[in-house]
């Protein structure tokens, strides 16, 4: 099971950390924009965390003779995705401090002119700005912003571990299917 979750957890963290390094050159060209990176961020990580789905089947299918319990499932994959989250956390701060660099002061100022667009309010508008000076003072310290990265990619790998538990508890789902 051990070396399940670590293949699997792994070859999803490199896959989705391996976007920090093809995006930062897109964002550069202006192909990924501060408005659509995140749907494209949210989408590898969906692809990436697929390999949850699989790395359950695997231990479905070869240790658990073609019979898992939700529960044994959803730990699985549950233990995949917290694998691939921490790649995946560990890859932005080699990003941040390398490709990725100015990143942050370019997000910043990209959440102040959109505040200064949608807020009329100026006592709303100086209390939305000063949140943001004092979350970018936050995420300079690379222990607060490694927990915040976490956070990003783990709420996907829950989701896709609840399904996947759900549907390969069913032996018959994918019974004997090579992938």
């Amino acid at each position: 099971m051990k070396k399940i979750i670590l293949v699997y957890g792994t070859i999803a963290g490199l896959i989705v950390g391996a976007m920090f390094f093809i995006g930062a050159p897109l964002y550069d060209k202006g192909i990924i924009t501060f408005d659509n990176g995140m749907l494209v961020g949210y989408t590898s990580m969906v692809i990436a965390l697929s390999l949850v789905f699989f790395g359950i089947k695997s231990y479905r299918d070869s240790h658990a003779n073609g019979v898992i319990t939700f529960g044994k499932a959803f730990k699985i994959g549950m233990l995949v995705t917290l694998v691939a989250s921490v790649v995946y956390a560990i890859s932005w701060e080699v990003a941040y401090n390398t490709v990725s660099k100015g990143y942050s002061e370019a997000m910043y100022t990209h959440q102040i002119e959109k505040i200064k667009q949608e807020i009329k309010d100026e006592t709303e508008l100086k209390a939305q700005i000063t949140k943001m000076e004092e979350f970018k003072v936050m995420y300079q310290n690379p222990f607060i912003r490694f927990g915040i990265t976490l956070f990003e990619i783990f709420p996907v790998g829950l989701i896709i571990s609840l399904v996947s538990a759900g549907l390969l508890r069913k032996k018959e789902f994918m019974a004997g299917s090579s992938i």
